[in-house]
């Protein structure tokens, strides 16, 4: 059963003072905003959606970097479909292109494996930890003895939690080190894909629309949770079954109207909302334009590598998407950065902050230790972007990883570096397995060489000190690949049960060059312990007096996003992005028809552009509307990961998935802006109705408990 975890004495009284829609809440924090809940119109008690036991929190899915939610009693899980996107670009070949086409099993046994490294995970308990986490530290410690202390610690409270092995246990922190909790999660190792529309659907408007609104994306897709015939997790098999999940959503067609409340619960990976005016500096001036040139030019080379070749394309689909969404971001992150100085904010918060804290702090140290680690980790960072920079080849990653696994084999399991222990072996295979669907070697070599070039045109400074010296040129990568063996899968994963010596003593071309490299890299991540450690030491007081000073201002507490569970509310509302202009808060299908030019990525099929002209809009028109909505924004507080969350009505039913942020809205990340701030959500009227005119996805509605409007 879920373990109620008390509330921090810091946080105490605060909640009843949160106002507007921010926040990222952890479930155990709402009963103390049934205020705000009921304020806007949620019918569900607070305590209730505080249960992880109970519905509908019991429902929802970690994808491990995406969201979803149950909505069959059988496993069947609705996602976004750029979520899916890579069980669907592993299953597609240049003459089977489910990307193009779409994919529909129309019973399970056509269902198609999700992948090696595909996993859900059901979070059903979470415990504060703090306290055994932080014992045993004392004020002589290194930054390093520090930083290894606690991950020893969560190592073993990791082991203790996963005794049963059909659960995966985390021990991340909140409020940037200030607490500890643990979660457990039963993890689903065989999924499979059930159903994707095509990416005319899927995918309607690109990068071109990405972030953008108005939108008319259908991004959704089905996958299903499988299990051996004991109920239990068990590795993919064909004698695998359905999951019987033991609670799943019901599907409300009923809609929605400008004004409805709304709820979203997912798993949103990274928010910086207490991050210092120097680290957005940094981000803004520094890290980002850097991290946004890397992007650009690594796709130049990727598309320059596979022109004219249809099935290379379609190889790297899911890598290519998955650089423009981060890059797309990041854009919008500097272009925010650059229409609202949220430094300058955050300079006026920050000195209203020392003001109060010079009148109530203790410790008069600690500002002067927090800039001094600060400008510490900032340095760092450039350097381990360095490092990652020179490290773009598939292959030298697997290498690296492959020879980091035989060191670490030396240890005691419970002395391994985290990633590196028995309960990390099948998440490496699949990795490693991955490639097989997500790599060419002449694409590889053209990013490695690229990438070498690039990382000499850096800053010197910047450079990992040691590391130029054990880099190969430019003109000598071609002949890594000639002599490695590393391309082929079977032989990838072979090294997996070697040890140290053979490694050292092989002459494959990337073997060697991981084995060069690695004491620079350990050089680099001793470093960064040491620097963690430190950070991890003044960070948590930091936070504690931000607690104290935001509770006396009655404002909203709760902590950054860190890819664990949370809820956040909202209602449906338009917005104005300038002056003299209002966007929102639906599109129709209508829209589509105005947006198809016949060309990607404006391409919509002729069967939904039939529906529409013919208008089979049936049960799923809205009555305001008088025709299908596509998506529709909120004033939902999301962030990445938030991908596939469920969007809930008052009562708990799901009425659309979330899949995407307005172009204004992209700096959230760092500050909540209450008058622009818009999450973009399918509608889930418009899954529901291509489902039953275009794709005939018959069998999955009628597995689906979907309510529909009255007659």
């Amino acid at each position: 059963m879920f373990k109620t975890v008390a509330v921090p004495l810091a946080l105490m009284g605060v909640f009843s003072f949160a106002h507007a829609d921010e926040g990222q809440w952890q479930p155990y924090q709402l009963p103390q905003l049934k205020s705000e809940l009921k304020r806007i119109g949620i019918n569900m008690p607070a305590e209730k959606l505080a249960d992880l036991n109970k519905h509908p929190m019991s429902a929802m899915v970690s994808l491990g970097g995406c969201s979803a939610a149950f909505v069959s009693s059988t496993g069947l899980v609705v996602t976004n479909h750029h979520c899916a996107y890579g069980a669907i670009q592993r299953n597609s070949t240049a003459e089977k292109n489910y990307i193009a086409n779409g994919f529909l099993a129309r019973g399970m046994a056509e269902e198609l494996p999700a992948g090696p490294d595909a996993r859900m995970y059901i979070t059903d308990k979470v415990d504060n930890v703090t306290e055994q986490v932080m014992k045993g530290i004392n004020a002589g410690m290194s930054g390093k003895a520090r930083n290894e202390h606690v991950e020893n610690r969560i190592k073993q409270l990791i082991a203790e939690c996963e005794q049963d092995k059909a659960y995966r246990c985390s021990v991340p922190s909140f409020h940037r080190g200030l607490e500890y909790y643990r979660i457990r999660q039963l993890m689903i190792r065989d999924v499979r894909l059930a159903y994707a529309p095509s990416d005319k659907i899927g995918n309607f408007g690109g990068e071109v629309d990405n972030f953008e609104w108005p939108r008319h994306t259908g991004d959704y897709a089905f996958l299903r949770a499988y299990v051996g015939k004991d109920g239990r997790p068990a590795d993919p098999s064909s004698e695998n079954v359905p999951y019987q999940s033991k609670d799943f959503l019901v599907v409300s067609a009923q809609g929605l109207k400008n004004g409805d409340p709304i709820l979203l619960a997912g798993y949103p990976g990274r928010t910086s909302r207490y991050k210092l005016p120097a680290e957005i500096r940094f981000a803004r001036d520094v890290s980002f334009p850097a991290k946004v040139a890397e992007s650009r030019a690594d796709l130049a080379v990727i598309a320059a590598a596979t022109q004219g070749n249809a099935g290379a394309g379609v190889r790297y689909a899911s890598v290519v998407k998955g650089i423009n969404n981060g890059l797309k971001k990041t854009e919008g992150l500097l272009d925010g950065f650059a229409r609202k100085d949220i430094a300058a904010i955050k300079d006026a918060q920050d000195a209203e902050f020392r003001l109060w804290f010079a009148q109530h702090g203790s410790n008069k140290n600690l500002l002067k230790e927090l800039d001094a680690v600060i400008a510490a980790d900032m340095a760092m960072s450039d350097e381990e972007f360095a490092w990652n920079v020179a490290s773009t080849s598939e292959l030298l990653k697997s290498a690296r990883t492959l020879y980091r696994l035989a060191v670490e084999s030396e240890k005691p399991d419970a002395e391994r570096h985290t990633g590196y222990q028995q309960r990390d072996m099948t998440i490496i295979a699949g990795k490693l397995n991955r490639l097989e669907q997500s790599y060419l070697p002449n694409v590889d070599q053209a990013r490695f060489t690229a990438a070498l070039q690039r990382y000499n045109q850096l800053p010197v400074k910047t450079h990992p000190q040691g590391l130029d010296v054990l880099l190969p040129t430019p003109e000598s990568v071609a002949g890594l690949y000639q002599h490695s063996t590393l391309g082929e899968t079977a032989k990838r994963l072979a090294w997996m049960s070697k040890d140290r010596k053979a490694f050292e003593q092989s002459d494959d071309a990337f073997i060697r060059l991981a084995v060069k490299l690695h004491d620079a890299g350990m050089s680099l991540e001793n470093r960064r312990k040491e620097l963690d450690g430190n950070l991890e030491r003044v960070i948590p007081q930091y936070m504690q007096v931000v607690i104290e000073w935001k509770k006396s201002q009655g404002k909203p507490v709760y902590p950054d996003a860190n890819s664990t569970l949370r809820v956040t509310y909202g209602t449906v509302a338009p917005y104005s992005p300038r002056d003299g202009i209002s966007k929102g808060p639906f599109t129709t299908v209508e829209g589509i028809v105005e947006k198809h030019t016949g060309k990607s990525p404006f391409n919509m099929q002729d069967s939904l552009l039939t529906a529409v002209k013919e208008k089979r809009y049936g049960v799923f028109k809205d009555s305001v509307l008088q025709t299908v909505p596509v998506n529709f924004l909120s004033t939902a507080d999301t962030t990445g990961g938030n991908s596939g969350s469920a969007v809930l009505n008052k009562n708990g039913e799901l009425v659309g998935l979330n899949f995407d942020s307005t172009y204004e809205s992209i700096t959230k990340d760092w500050y909540f802006d209450t008058a622009i701030t818009r999450a973009i959500h399918v509608d889930i009227r418009y899954m529901l109705w291509v489902m039953k005119e275009v794709d005939h996805a018959d069998n999955l509605l009628k597995e689906m408990t979907v309510k529909y409007p009255a007659k």
